[in-house]
């Protein structure tokens, strides 16, 4: 407690030194999110699941019933966390149904018990393509290779009055449909597949040729598709996919619908794993239009980058697109003082953030004042309330919310986690598939709340420190926008200089500094500062006990 105390004050005493530094500050939001917990009975815990809507009712397939997969071959991604039901849930009348998929065809059964399937609701149609999962018919591991389309209001009809579902649900056969981890969403009349992976065999941390041995293959591109379907016969017209090893090359990721500053329908990539040449997330977004895309490197995004609830609203007035994520997974997190705390064991986090972009396209990111009540969000949805104003592509109309507050949809599901690194104690038992259910207002009162600005994300230099945590010995990442002089400053957590180090004469571009710094405290933590001419920021890190 002492530590911290201290660390408090050094960090308001040295805050407006620190201004465009790469620390955050307070900004008047747009709107206050609020998130009230509910509970419904006999829903069961799921993550990483797929999900339809009819009559404010919810269908919901596969996905796990367990939580952070295990390390150990034999045990991660097991079939008894296979979700083999359907379920249908009420959430205003607080009811719940479920029917195994039991009588479907077996690689129908196989492929709707699966987790990561992409996804996308058309009309009365769920499309469900890829997922991953155990196979009895191979006798492993596989990516699935098929679309299927299930009929959300006649499937919900026959799992509550317990009728044959087999008529409601067809699958067809694609090898470009074998995708886990990716995602399915819609640009006007085309469907685009982003991202994901092809993963054969089962998981294993220590490689593909260990052990049982996997391979595993990334896409490294968007896959534009038609659909047409009369209800009988689906027919698919592929397009000429998009390819980019370097920038496509992520998966697990968030992919929002949204109203570009040119007033059209998109997409925008959040963030993703792994990077092509390190495994730590991307913290640059790809924005999609139906003419291409772009990659945009003048944002970082430092909250949220697994897979989480998130929801997309758009101010026509003002021609500004707001993005919000629910927890999750995250390389940084901001602490009490503003200070972003990167940790490349990428832990489970409580953040709620807001990415928001103006007419001109610029994207800035927030850390909003209300959390996650615990380590919740990763593998969660977002399940809108289809009589919300709203677009065609589910992006809700912010202008037309003609209360102070809106009930706009549920977080559901997801990993609850008991602390925020488990991964390399993983047993099993400190994490679970959760059942919790939050519903999420809107409120239009700009005077309610301040959000917190992360400079960094609009920044040039893209501090990273690694591996963090360390002993000591560590590489300081750096892009510069111009040829300049640059200073790096090792801090303790009372302001005590450490150790300045001069970089001079450097080149515009890319740049990483390896360091060694003696007599750091074990368990301690420190602040690195880098300062050219033209911007400052700071990180936190900490050293290994």
């Amino acid at each position: 407690m002492q530590e911290q105390s201290s660390m408090r004050k050094y960090i308001s005493s040295f805050l407006t030194l620190l201004l465009g530094s790469g620390l955050a500050f307070s900004q008047n939001a747009p709107f206050t999110v609020e998130i009230e917990p509910i509970s419904i009975s006999g829903v069961p815990g799921i993550q990483s699941y797929a999900f339809g809507v009819h009559d404010g009712k919810w269908l919901i397939v596969g996905g796990r019933l367990d939580g952070l997969h295990r390390r150990q071959p034999f045990a991660a991604f097991d079939v008894p966390g296979l979700n083999t039901n359907i379920i249908v849930v009420d959430p205003v009348e607080n009811k719940s149904w479920t029917k195994p998929l039991s009588t479907l065809p077996q690689r129908m059964q196989e492929q709707l018990s699966s987790t990561n399937m992409s996804f996308e609701q058309e009309g009365d149609f769920l499309y469900v393509v890829g997922g991953y999962g155990y196979s009895l018919t191979d006798d492993d591991h596989i990516t699935y290779p098929y679309l299927t389309a299930l009929n959300v209001p006649d499937l919900m009809d026959a799992v509550i009055n317990d009728n044959s579902i087999t008529a409601h649900c067809r699958q067809m056969y694609d090898t470009l449909f074998a995708v886990a981890g990716g995602h399915l969403g819609k640009i006007y009349n085309t469907f685009y597949l982003t991202g994901g992976n092809k993963f054969m065999g089962r998981y294993n941390p220590q490689g593909p040729d260990f052990g049982p041995g996997f391979v595993q293959q990334y896409t490294n591109a968007i896959r534009k598709f038609s659909i047409n379907d009369d209800g009988t016969t689906i027919q698919i017209t592929h397009f000429a996919p998009i390819v980019d090893e370097d920038n496509l090359h992520r998966r697990d990721y968030n992919v929002v619908s949204q109203i570009l500053p040119s007033v059209q329908e998109g997409l925008i990539a959040f963030s993703g794993v792994f990077q092509k040449n390190v495994d730590l997330p991307f913290l640059n977004a790809v924005v999609i239009d139906s003419g291409g895309y772009s990659v945009n490197d003048s944002f970082s995004q430092y909250f949220n980058h697994y897979h989480c609830a998130h929801i997309p609203l758009y101010s026509a007035t003002n021609n500004e697109m707001h993005n919000l994520f629910f927890g999750g997974i995250a390389q940084y997190f901001m602490d009490s003082t503003g200070v972003l705390v990167q940790d490349n064991n990428v832990p489970f986090v409580r953040t709620i953030a807001r990415v928001s972009i103006d007419a001109s396209g610029k994207m800035t990111e927030y850390k909003l004042p209300v959390e996650m009540p615990a380590y919740l969000g990763a593998g969660s949805e977002f399940i809108p309330i289809h009589t919300v104003p709203s677009y065609d592509n589910e992006v809700f109309k912010l202008d037309d919310f003609t209360n102070d507050t809106t009930l706009v949809g549920y977080v559901f599901g997801g990993i609850s986690s008991s602390a925020p690194n488990i991964f390399f104690t993983n047993t099993g038992t400190q994490s679970s598939a959760t059942n919790q259910i939050f519903k999420v207002y809107i409120i239009k009162n700009k005077n309610a709340h301040v959000d917190v600005l992360n400079l960094e994300s609009i920044g040039s230099l893209k501090l990273q420190v690694y591996p963090n945590p360390n002993k000591g010995d560590f590489y300081i990442k750096f892009d510069l926008r111009e040829s300049c002089n640059a200073t790096v400053t090792i801090r303790d957590i009372n302001g005590k200089i450490i150790k300045t180090i001069k970089l001079d004469n450097l080149s515009a571009g890319n740049h990483t500094h390896s360091q060694h710094v003696k007599d750091m405290v074990r368990g301690g933590v420190y602040l690195i500062t880098l300062e050219t001419p033209y911007e400052k920021t700071t990180q936190r890190v900490i050293i290994r006990r």
